[in-house]
């Protein structure tokens, strides 16, 4: 099975993806993970390398490549697999793969708290970079894959983790798996 969990920056959907994988044993395949880690090793920041993919497709191309190929590869070797990443579900349905798709969602205000608490800064600055982020990501996303990240419809299940903990989560989708 195939799992793909989706949402904006500091939803929850990594945190989410993460437990769904220790605590059901599925291989995790993460986007934001990867995006992080080239970030880093660019010595940029997840703004910077926006505006750089903003500019060079190929950024986000051959991490989308990178992402589907881990998928794939994991998938046709028997393993179940949860994938976190803003536009993981969208791709994999243009590529008609079946997977059950969640999308986890949150205020704008709850999500610039946890990114703050998180990166140590302040809920303003989280929330001028999210805001930035979001920008960036619906103009790129739009323009490479025609994607348009406010169409929702895709979604088999949509969560708002507002007032939600992370196992909460991980039971709401864990009950739509058995049912």
């Amino acid at each position: 099975m195939i799992l793909v969990i989706g949402g904006p920056p500091g939803s929850g959907k990594t945190t989410v993806a993460e437990r769904w994988s220790k605590v059901r044993g599925y291989a995790l395949v993460s986007a934001g993970m990867r995006f992080r880690a080239m970030a880093k090793e660019r010595g940029l920041s997840l703004e910077e390398l926006g505006r750089l993919a903003e500019a060079d497709p190929v950024i986000d191309r051959s991490l989308d490549r990178a992402v589907y190929e881990e998928i794939e590869s994991n998938a046709s070797n028997g393993r179940n697999v949860v994938v976190d990443g803003r536009i993981q579900a969208y791709l994999l349905a243009q590529r008609h793969v079946e997977c059950l798709k969640v999308l986890i969602d949150a205020p704008l205000d709850v999500r610039a708290e946890r990114i703050a608490g998180r990166e140590k800064k302040s809920v303003e600055a989280a929330k001028s970079e999210i805001t930035a982020r979001e920008r960036s990501e619906r103009a790129r996303y739009k323009s490479i894959y025609g994607i348009d990240l406010k169409d929702t419809r895709l979604f088999d299940v949509v969560i708002d983790s507002a007032r939600k903990t992370p196992d909460e989560i991980v039971a709401l989708i864990a009950s739509r798996v058995a049912g």
